[in-house]
């Protein structure tokens, strides 16, 4: 082989080292980490001295096709929840008539429209402020839900019970998520990996404010805290306003949680591949919560270790075959295979973050249903097994979505 070609695949597998080597330093770190986290977030009981503990804000946006499993599961929260302010932005779908039904059932509920966005604000954080701020003052705490979220019977007294516990003044959660598609079995998982790669696992006290994580999807914080830092004015501007509200509140030394729910909230976040994509991606960068420095830093990450490993070793394994072992090479085929090794790993690690398509009847509540539970992972969709073929498509999006500026955002048209 041609002595030039050899000294060039050396070089550049040498180079690929070099960018990849300390980003997988960084990932390990993080994954180590994993092992020690706190157990998920458990359903529990109400108590008499949280009664009335609770208002819930959700704020929706033309939700008809998927409020009503949230308004379900709202309703089965106990007596720890006080009021249920539903905050509707001028829906046109049949929104406001669904709450409106619920309220039927239940008086807890509470429907109002806020007034029209004022400049500077995104919608989101727009509606959470109103309800916020026109919520019952005996309240302890405020419990922003989002329209796409399914609380199992027993979620607010766990998040409560948690939170006095360990001291919590905001937690919250990341959820079981409901697929059905293949495209997005395949595509989301890849997506979902881009924040294990980059932040702490779920459960992990993460001490640096900076590199706080939170889901606004399931929002508990106290209410004076809120008080203390404006509501939501600090993240009025922000697409990914709960990680930046909730990293102003860890900067000012209030204590922050990020935990695992997925055995107390469900969540159908997106139809198909497609809105995925596009949605989903668009908010994944997390840029208006972190400095430049940060968000390059991790998209340097996310390419070493999540957008290279697959690519790679198919180019470094053909040059195995052609002939090239020179030690540059060797040892960027092992790195490079010990990240997908890695990869295909984790895939169990979140399997109990989906919500198995298969359900074995007859087992559940006994000692064998536990077993059951435990291989629940056996039940995925082959799609999500193969969702690491997806991840440099996962790591462009993140790319794409940091360079851009979000034109729309949930209905609403932004400048």
């Amino acid at each position: 082989m041609n002595v030039d070609w050899l000294t060039l695949q050396s070089a550049l597998s040498l180079l690929l080292l070099l960018v990849q080597a300390p980003a997988v330093a960084i990932l390990l770190s993080r994954l180590l980490k994993g092992p020690s986290r706190r157990s998920p977030v458990q359903p529990n009981t109400a108590t008499p001295e949280l009664l009335g503990a609770v208002s819930v804000v959700v704020p929706t946006l033309n939700e008809a096709e998927r409020i009503s499993p949230a308004l379900a599961g709202l309703t089965r929260q106990s007596y720890e929840v006080r009021e249920i302010i539903v905050v509707d932005s001028r829906s046109q779908d049949g929104t406001p008539e669904l709450v409106k039904a619920a309220q039927q059932q239940d008086p807890r509920f509470r429907l109002m429209t806020d007034d029209p966005l004022p400049p500077s604000w995104v919608g989101r954080p727009w509606a959470l402020h109103t309800g916020f701020l026109h919520s019952c003052e005996q309240s302890e705490w405020i419990l922003g839900m989002d329209a796409d979220t399914q609380a199992i019977p027993g979620l607010v007294a766990g998040l409560l019970r948690t939170a006095k516990e360990e001291g919590y003044d905001l937690i919250s959660l990341s959820p079981q998520f409901i697929l059905k598609y293949p495209g997005e079995w395949w595509l989301q998982p890849a997506l979902l990996m881009t924040l294990l790669y980059r932040f702490d696992p779920a459960g992990t006290n993460t001490q640096d404010p900076e590199r706080v994580m939170a889901n606004g999807q399931c929002f508990l914080c106290r209410r004076s805290v809120l008080e203390a830092v404006g509501g939501y004015t600090s993240a009025r501007s922000s697409f990914c306003d709960d990680v930046t509200l909730a990293r102003n509140i860890a900067s000012r030394g209030f204590k922050v949680g990020f935990l695992d729910g997925a055995k107390v909230l469900k969540v159908r976040m997106y139809e198909g591949a497609a809105e995925t994509w596009k949605e989903w991606g668009r908010s994944l960068d997390l840029k208006d919560a972190a400095s430049r420095g940060q968000i390059w830093g991790d998209l340097w990450l996310l390419f070493a270790v999540q957008g290279l490993p697959l690519p790679a070793s198919l180019v470094l394994l053909s040059w195995l075959v052609m002939g090239t072992s020179t030690l540059p090479v060797v040892a960027a085929v092992g790195l490079n295979l010990f990240l997908l090794l890695i990869r295909f790993a984790l895939l169990l690690a979140i399997a109990p973050s989906y919500e198995s398509k298969v359900q074995t009847p007859g087992f559940r509540g006994s000692e064998t249903g536990k077993r059951e539970r435990n291989f629940d992972f056996l039940l995925l969709p082959v799609y999500f097994y193969l969702s690491p073929l997806a991840d440099p498509l996962a790591v462009l999006r993140i790319f794409l979505s940091a360079i851009r500026t979000p034109k729309q955002w949930r209905g609403r048209s932004y400048g």
